[in-house]
């Protein structure tokens, strides 16, 4: 069980030195997908817009660091970017 934990510790570490931009977007995106899960099952708004407003930040970061430094998969990046900024706004929006 121990040594378990001790590789996804090790994989994460090596992660967040490896490629940062990446682990803090995976971080943001997961904080996100667990804000709107518990908004889902508590219906409380502000899990809501914590996890719109990690989603936002999330696909801004993607888009900044695509323009900066173009990956092999820079297209779907940007598509998937894009995607996740339209249905945050069009929740936020949703909102008002």
């Amino acid at each position: 069980m121990i040594r378990g934990w001790n590789f996804w510790v090790n994989t994460l570490i090596l992660t967040s030195q490896y490629n940062p931009p990446w682990f803090i977007e995976w971080l943001m995106l997961t904080l996100s997908m667990i804000m709107v899960v518990i908004w889902l099952i508590s219906s409380q708004l502000p899990y809501m817009v914590l996890g719109l407003s990690f989603m936002v930040g999330t696909s801004i970061s993607m888009l900044v660091r695509e323009a900066i430094a173009p990956s092999h998969q820079t297209r779907i990046t940007q598509i998937l970017a894009l995607l996740l900024l339209v249905v945050s706004i069009y929740w936020f929006a949703d909102l008002l």
